[in-house]
């Protein structure tokens, strides 16, 4: 049976997802290597108009949209602001439905850039479920993160270019939300270099992918409580769990603690200002420090939107 996501639409997705979000940067992190006991390659998705990975899947699919038509979509933050950024650029109207209880610097963000913003639900799967309600009664497009399958392959990309590492890569850890980043990564990433491990980082407040890949099949769960939105998913997409066969090799949870310690890493270390859901590698290899000993391991910074109430935070220790 084919995989949802086509190793040759994420080759294409190169040519067609706006520039301002492909080749971002990767390079060794030498200076979190003596705290973290392994070498470590960052991949920086923040340096880029939305500061998220969100842009490649988003520029990839409205790029196949006709100019002037309508698209509706969840978001906590990052996907909001992908689709208002690609959608201004293509004329086309985006609609987007958010927690009330949203990062207010995101939403604040998707209206500057055009976007409908509508607030529903007290987290992002009560909004979502809005959000498909409403586009069951209008022309526009639901776009569902992850189950559409170009948020997916536009998110490959990010495997392919890590593929260009000169050298071997042991393991890449990627954040599990909904899945877009994991499968897309993992596709390519397990047809052109498979002895490569591919792990799934999820938030231990927020286990419903990594229960639901555990047991074969969706397993929701009634509160999502972490830091890290961009991953606070209650309810699985079974077609995204079905994706993550033969991509994904292990799931792993992290505190809440072990984000703000990674979160602080980069930014004392990197100068990077990472959001909770961008530091899970790094809370894995601080969890998990016997596990990735000695090999080369990498992981994607897939979002930096911080409002400055959380930068005081999560970044600035006190003394």
């Amino acid at each position: 049976m084919p995989h949802r996501l086509s190793l040759d639409h994420i080759a294409a997705a190169m040519t067609m997802i706006d520039p301002v979000f492909l080749h971002t940067p990767q390079f060794r992190a030498e200076a979190l290597e003596p705290i973290l006991g392994c070498q470590l390659v960052v991949k920086v998705e923040t340096v880029n108009p939305i500061r998220s990975f969100k842009g490649r899947g988003a520029s990839y699919l409205l790029a196949q949209m006709p100019v002037g038509s309508s698209v509706i979509c969840a978001s906590a933050g990052n996907l909001g602001q992908a689709m208002a950024y690609a959608g201004r650029a293509r004329g086309i109207h985006v609609i987007i439905y958010a927690s009330v209880h949203a990062n207010p610097l995101k939403l604040a963000r998707m209206r500057a850039l055009g976007a409908e913003v509508h607030l529903h639900g007290d987290d992002f799967d009560a909004a979502k479920a809005e959000a498909r309600r409403v586009a069951e009664e209008t022309d526009a497009r639901l776009v569902e993160d992850s189950l559409a399958p170009e948020t997916g392959e536009g998110a490959g990309t990010i495997g392919l270019e890590l593929l260009g590492w000169p050298e071997p890569l042991d393991a890449i850890l990627v954040a599990l939300g909904n899945g877009a980043l994991l499968t897309g990564v993992g596709r390519w990433v397990k047809a052109h270099a498979p002895q490569i491990q591919v792990i799934g980082v999820v938030a231990a407040g927020a286990p419903a992918m990594a229960e639901s890949w555990r047991a074969g099949r969706a397993v929701s769960t009634a509160q999502a409580q972490t830091i890290a939105d961009g991953i606070a998913v209650r309810v699985p997409i079974p077609e995204v769990l079905a994706d993550m066969q033969g991509t994904v090799d292990d799931v792993v949870q992290v505190r809440d603690e072990s984000l703000v310690q990674g979160m602080r890493l980069l930014h004392q270390h990197l100068g990077l200002v990472v959001e909770p859901s961008g530091a899970v590698g790094v809370a894995a290899l601080l969890e998990q420090p016997a596990r990735f000993a000695g090999q080369r391991v990498a992981t994607v910074l897939c979002g930096g939107n911080l409002t400055p109430e959380q930068i005081q935070c999560w970044l600035v220790e006190l003394p």
